[in-house]
């Protein structure tokens, strides 16, 4: 009887920042590294999904690299190893993709980051996997059966997310994961310089259909009984009538969750009851400043964040009046920013009523066109330094300032922004408003399940 070929998908997990005095502080201000953590400790919804995608003819496994650092040597019981990784963690991911090699055993590299530098990629894996890896998955494990493998997958098709398979949750340990992540939309109308997300990989924004997300909820929660989703979109709502029916649905199915969204979800109140109706915890808007001047091209379209910041007061107060709280992230060394743009951050978030608040460099990425720009205009630090790819490094000379200047101000700000007090007074705003919010309490949801296929 023949063996079943086994396949070790393996997500790089445990990215932290390479800045000593931002480390130490997250010792003494948690919240500051919160956001960074949980990204850090989310399972790799993209392995699972190509576990999905894969036939029950291969044995398949999934491990954090995090994991298996505590064992004496990395498993080297498998035929096949599929790796997935942040920009940050890219070296390591490397090593790791060596040592499988070097035991003969084919490794097969994929994501973003990989898609973005599939030549630097290829010198230490068997095939390259350059896209959506959904469309390319069958088509190398076929190879892989007959023992010829391709160095590069790459498709011009676009993936339909009707299509998507049924991620492989139960592959996870339920005592390890106190959040879960479910794909909902894929890609983002704004084009933002900056931006290393899934637009890299896909040309247009697009849903996944309400049944299948609901699906995927439903075998979730056959493995936790009350689990925190966490949506793994750039930005929900874009078609906001398709997730009003979503919404609905998520209504029935008594669960929390958060996702990223941008301030346009205010201007819809119908939408916001939902929200608050279906379990919705918070929703994270990247507000980028709270200067004008630093918004302009931030877009590589039309300054579409620039014409909306005049209305984010409003629209953190609408927001956060249903319960929903904000987190509210900043970028710092943008080409726009003057001296003063660490001050007009903390008196914004004192302002506005944040509940939450996130701060990060301007981090330059592969693929991105901000990266294509600075290096153009000689302000890469050092050429390839993908480890400081971490939000919280500074891989870049900033315009207006020195990278001291920066990295002070930044860490001036964070001590500030992450006090005690300023949390604690941030907190008690909240609730102090939400007690006196006509619209938190309400039901609005019409809860109409879904109809049997």
């Amino acid at each position: 009887m023949n063996m079943k070929k086994r396949i070790g998908f393996i997500a790089m997990s445990g990215v932290r920042a390479h800045n000593a005095e931002l480390t130490a502080l997250g010792l003494t201000l948690p919240g500051f590294v919160d956001r960074n953590k949980i990204i850090a400790s989310l399972p790799s919804l993209g392995l699972l999904t190509l576990a999905g995608l894969t036939p029950e003819k291969f044995h398949v496994e999934y491990h954090e690299i995090a994991d298996l650092k505590n064992l004496p040597e990395l498993p080297i019981n498998f035929d096949l190893v599929a790796i997935s990784t942040f920009t940050a963690q890219f070296y390591e991911a490397c090593d790791v993709a060596d040592y499988y090699r070097a035991k003969n055993i084919p490794v097969v590299m994929g994501g973003i980051t990989v898609s973005s530098l599939r030549e630097q990629t290829k010198e230490h894996c068997t095939s390259v996997v350059i896209g959506e890896g959904e469309l390319l998955w069958p088509e190398l494990l076929a190879d892989f059966a007959r023992g010829e493998l391709k160095p590069f997958y790459v498709t011009n098709r676009e993936f339909d997310l009707a299509d998507a398979p049924m991620p492989r949750f139960d592959l996870l340990d339920p005592e390890k994961y106190n959040r879960i992540t479910v794909q909902t939309s894929r890609g983002c109308p704004h084009r933002c310089e900056f931006c290393a997300s899934s637009i890299l990989l896909t040309s247009r924004y697009k849903v996944k259909p309400v049944e299948k997300v609901i699906a995927e909820i439903r075998a979730i929660k056959k493995i936790w009984a009350k689990p925190f989703i966490e949506f793994a979109d750039d930005n929900s709502f874009v078609h906001r009538e398709h997730y009003k029916k979503l919404l609905r649905e998520l209504a029935q199915e008594n669960i929390r969750w958060f996702t990223e969204t941008d301030v346009r979800v205010a201007e819809d109140d119908e939408l916001l009851g939902l929200m608050r109706d279906s379990g919705c915890q918070q929703i994270l808007i990247g507000l980028e400043s709270p200067q004008r001047t630093s918004l302009y091209g931030v877009e590589l379209k039309n300054n579409w964040k620039l014409r909306q910041q005049e209305f984010y007061r409003e629209a953190i107060a609408k927001v956060q009046s249903y319960g929903v709280t904000v987190n509210g992230c900043f970028i710092l060394g943008l080409d726009g920013d003057t001296r003063d743009v660490f001050g007009d951050v903390l008196a914004f978030v004192r302002d506005s009523g944040l509940y939450e608040v996130q701060v990060t460099f301007l981090t330059a990425f592969p693929g991105t066109p901000l990266y294509a720009r600075l290096k153009s205009e000689g302000r890469i630090l050092r050429d390839r330094a993908w480890e400081l790819c971490t939000l919280f490094d500074i891989n870049f000379l900033p315009k207006t300032m020195s990278v001291g200047e920066l990295q002070a101000g930044f860490l001036g700000l964070v001590k500030q922004l992450y006090s005690a007090g300023e949390t604690q007074t941030r907190r008690a705003n909240f609730k102090r408003r939400l007690r006196h919010s006509p619209n938190f309490g309400r039901q609005t949801a019409k809860q109409v399940p879904l109809q049997a296929n």
